[in-house]
This record gives C-alpha cells, structure tokens and sequence, in this order.
C-alpha cells in the first residue's frame, strides 16, 4: 500500500512509521512521496535519506484549493493510496478534502473532541491548564472542520501530578506512532472504515 505524507515540521512520527517498518512490525506499507509546505522542513530531509521523493510546494499566492490541486496531482503521480497529515499546519480545501474523502487522516495531541484546533504544545500547555486526568492521541478522517473528522483511532495515557506540556509531548508522540502503526495495518488489511 503506497502513503503519502503531508508536513510542515520535524516529522517525528514518520521516523516513527520508518523505524516500525524496518523492524518489520509494519509490513506491505511503502511511504511513496513527502510534501512540505515549508521549504526547509526537517521532515523532507526525513525522507531524502531514505531516497524517498519529498517536494517543496511553495503556496506563493496560490488559493488554498490551486495549492491542494497541485499537491493532489503529485500525489497522483505518485500512486499515493492514503495520505496522512504528520504535523501538516494547513487547512485543506473543501475540494481536496472531497477527493480523498476516507483516505485522508491527520493526527491529533488530545482525546478529541477535547482540544480540538490548538497544535502543538498549546494542546498539552491546555490540558494541564484544564487539570485533565488524562489526555492521549487521536487520528480521524479529515474533514472540513478543524479536528472533526471521523475518529479513526483513539487511545489515552495518565497526566501524572509533574507534568509538563514538554513531558506531554513526549509521551503522547510515542503513543501518535503506536496509532498510525495500528492505523496503517487497518488500512493495509482493507480494514480501515469510516465510522
């Protein structure tokens, strides 16, 4: 199954999905292509090192749907089967959400619907701020809210009493792997539905 990756920062659960499938843990999946909207993220070298193509798109003054039409053709090109979003800050247009409708998943650093919008250590910083038990890691379908898709899945981990937004991140990212490993077999078996 070839999956394509959208990202704009480290992409540190790519190394995650790369390490998953090295070990053999995740077998039958091919990442095909990696696009940035961010010239030098650290993710497009992620994938050059694994002589995997990754692509620039500058967004220039391209509206959001001209800028998906271009992104949506390279993944064409590159016989892209699902994409996920891996730290991707862009809202997809409407129009690219309805051609990869069900094949379109983007991680999420909290029990959504809880904290659905914020990124990063925002997420973990309001977590804490709330006095949350606990938080965890979704992944859903993408749709055209922010963080409203379909949950695709969906696990929590204990905030201990010391916990940081830092100490947060830390652990929700070891468990955002954990999904996309699970989630990517599903969707390698033809066991991925929308629920």
């Amino acid at each position: 199954m070839k999956v394509a990756v959208l990202g704009s920062t480290r992409g540190t659960d790519l190394a995650g999905i790369f390490k998953a499938i090295d070990s053999g843990e995740l077998t039958g999946v091919e990442v095909c292509i990696v696009i940035s909207n961010k010239k030098n993220a650290p993710i497009l070298e992620l994938a050059r090192q694994r002589n995997i193509p990754a692509y620039f798109i500058a967004p220039g003054d391209l509206s959001r749907e001209d800028y998906d039409r271009r992104v949506h053709n390279a993944l064409l090109e590159a016989g892209a089967e699902l994409v996920l979003l891996i730290g991707y800050m862009r809202f997809l247009s409407p129009w690219f959400v309805k051609e990869w409708w069900g094949k379109c998943l983007n991680v999420h650093p909290s029990l959504l619907p809880k904290f659905a919008g914020g990124m990063d250590l925002n997420v973990h910083q309001a977590v804490l701020d709330a006095g949350e038990k606990e938080t965890g890691a979704t992944i859903h379908f993408v749709d055209e809210g922010a963080d409203t898709g379909p949950i695709a899945w969906q696990e929590s981990i204990p905030v201990a009493e010391n916990e940081t937004a830092e100490s947060l991140k830390q652990k929700v990212q070891a468990l955002e792997v954990k999904g996309f490993v699970e989630v990517l077999k599903k969707a390698r078996d033809g066991k991925l539905t929308l629920s």
